[in-house]
């Protein structure tokens, strides 16, 4: 199909654009994309123009976003961040990697891209390309499961069942969690359940904390995990937690908190609230040293290979590239039967 990049243009407009086809430099590799899977968290908030960095602007040195200075620099162009394509050239001086080799990693949503030989990994002998775009997603879940500290025979509570929550559910499962699923769509829960989830809980109709709480004998669940970056959700998960216990935020939360009241059960509880995000110096507290986002990253594909967790199912649509504008907007409009999203060049 040529070199087309996804780009941007602003809130809700988005399409495929041509463009130039880069020149390969020393240590590096061209990647032929097959699949892209959008994210129904980071990649949303774009479109929808929500994302604080459209606002504002992230100083790195001191670790703090600041008024932005100039305006938005639209078009946006690449964004996403779960790719897998083909390598169809290596440097000379690549040893390493070889054309027809499948590899994944974070390219952006384009049909070509030259990458370091370094940043794009291998896939594993016969599996699937496709379950490859599920290792950034995968590895924030994980990164949840990590963050949330989980011992066998824990009670943990899971809050959201789109494909972050899903996953976490597995991969929580087991590390012997005894896993709650919470979400309002009922497909999903019954996807919860397949997966590994003692008990659901369809949020729009029973209280999640209710029956993590008549589950432990009126303890409350020892661990929640926050992924629906809903208020309402942050809120419950810490009325469901036990006195002392820890509650991760791995959702991305936008705008102002409203339905979170901290001056109730966070407050008499003293819960321990933490978030986990996969990027950074450490993606959760206490892993500095430990957990890399490239090991996480890698940790969550290797339970791949191995038939530990088969996040194949969790794909809802593959798109064809040219038609991702309807890609976003099925996601957009946050129907329950929509979890992972593909694109196909």
């Amino acid at each position: 199909m040529g070199n087309w990049v996804v780009s941007l243009a602003g809130p809700r407009r988005v399409s495929l654009e041509p463009c130039p086809t880069d020149p390969l430099g020393p240590g590096q590799v061209r990647v032929r994309t097959c699949y892209s899977g959008i994210s129904a968290g980071t990649e949303l908030t774009l479109f929808r123009g929500s994302n604080p960095r459209l606002s504002k602007d992230w100083d790195d040195a001191s670790r703090m976003f600041v008024p932005r200075q100039t305006p938005v620099p639209y078009p946006l162009v690449g964004f996403g961040y779960e790719e897998v394509g083909e390598i169809i050239e290596v440097a000379g001086d690549v040893a390493d990697r070889h054309p027809g080799q499948l590899v994944w990693g974070i390219w952006g949503h384009r049909a070509e891209a030259v990458l370091p030989a370094g940043a794009v990994n291998p896939l594993a002998p016969g599996l699937n390309p496709l379950a490859a775009v599920f290792a950034r997603p995968g590895a924030i879940a994980l990164t949840a499961v990590l963050a949330g500290d989980l011992h066998l025979g824990d009670w943990v509570g899971i809050f959201g069942q789109g494909v972050i929550g899903l996953l976490a559910t597995r991969l929580a499962s087991l590390s012997g969690a005894r896993v709650v699923a919470v979400d309002r769509v009922p497909a999903r829960l019954e996807r919860a359940a397949r997966l590994g989830a003692r008990r659901t809980v369809d949020a729009g109709v029973d209280s999640a904390a209710a029956v993590l709480r008549e589950a432990t004998a009126g303890r409350g669940a020892d661990v929640c995990l926050e992924l629906s970056g809903a208020y309402p959700a942050l809120h419950e998960a810490i009325r469901a937690t036990t006195h002392a216990g820890r509650v991760v935020a791995g959702g991305f939360y936008q705008g102002q908190a409203d339905g979170l009241g901290l001056g109730e059960e966070f407050h008499h509880n003293r819960i321990q609230l933490v978030a986990a995000q996969v990027s950074g110096p450490a993606p959760a507290p206490g892993l500095a040293g430990r957990w890399s986002g490239a090991r996480i990253a890698h940790t969550f594909m290797d339970l791949v290979a191995e038939g530990s967790v088969d996040p194949l199912p969790l794909v809802s649509h593959v798109v064809d590239a040219r038609a991702v504008a309807d890609a976003l907007a099925l996601l957009d409009r946050g129907a329950g039967d929509v979890l992972q999203v593909v694109l196909e060049f």
